[in-house]
């Protein structure tokens, strides 16, 4: 089982327990800059293993602010999913602090080719702290120490975007990052632990207008076909915001039978037991 701790009491990252902390529940440009949520991404602890996913504007704030403090210095590695602002916009300073200012050469960054080549997002003297940078794509499978992670299939989303499988001695934890729903998604996200975006309330003809990002519709059809432990929603945007995720998570677990859980900012999840 999965255990929820709402509190800011639990011990920093490095004390060895594996566990999901939500450093921001941000999705999309207008609640990014209006702050509703915090954007500053997730931080994955497994098997001793830290690293840090999609580090958003605020990031490392939300690091520092955390009770107890989040430090950088004891990551690992960072994984970009993708190129969009509200995903990769502390990655820079992040980088910086986990190499201790650029003294330390260490941790990995992990990010699609689209990320680092084409007008970049990460610089290319920071690059330079780093022992190690490798490009995600499309079926890839990486190590980092006791822990391993796939990037199963290029997503729906106007950028090179891929989504992450966790293979923990606890078990799977997918992350269902940005995108739109298509049937091939079933295929590739089966963990124990599924954490998905839940950006749009509802369909309101997204793809015509540019949109590509999951619905509440399209949630409630991929923890029914799945049937995951747990599902902890996150990134939501103002639609979902206004529909107030945690009265959504509820009805979903009861529509469903499901496990499923709005995440809020600086909450921290267990996985003891998965």
């Amino acid at each position: 089982m999965v255990k929820k701790q709402t509190g800011e009491t639990n011990p920093s990252a490095g004390s060895g327990q594996s566990f999901i902390k939500f450093l921001g529940t941000a999705g999309a440009r207008f609640v990014v800059s209006t702050q509703l949520r915090a954007s500053g991404g997730i931080w994955f602890s497994l098997d001793g293993v830290n690293i840090l996913g999609d580090p958003g504007p605020g990031c490392l704030v939300r690091c520092t602010a955390s009770r107890p403090k989040m430090n950088p210095a004891r990551l690992d590695a960072i994984i970009l999913t993708h190129r969009h602002l509200d995903h990769c916009g502390d990655v820079n300073i992040m980088i910086e602090a986990m190499t201790e200012g650029g003294t330390k050469k260490r941790g990995a960054l992990f990010a699609p080719q689209q990320a680092l080549e084409e007008d970049p997002v990460v610089f290319q003297y920071i690059r330079k702290f780093l022992s190690r940078l490798e490009v995600l794509k499309e079926g890839g499978t990486y190590q980092l120490d006791s822990v391993s992670f796939s990037t199963p299939v290029r997503h729906q989303h106007p950028a090179e975007t891929y989504g992450v499988n966790f293979k923990t001695s606890l078990g799977t934890i997918s992350w269902m990052v940005d995108t739109a729903f298509f049937p091939e998604l079933l295929k590739h996200y089966r963990g124990d632990v599924l954490i998905l975006h839940s950006v749009r309330y509802k369909d309101e003809n997204d793809k015509e207008k540019g949109i590509y990002h999951l619905n509440l519709e399209d949630i409630k059809n991929i923890v029914n076909e799945l049937r995951p432990r747990v599902t902890l929603l996150t990134h939501f945007g103002m639609t979902m915001l206004r529909a107030r995720p945690h009265e959504l998570a509820e009805r979903l677990s009861e529509e469903t039978g499901c496990r499923v859980i709005a995440a809020s900012d600086g909450m921290r999840f267990e996985l003891a037991g998965v």
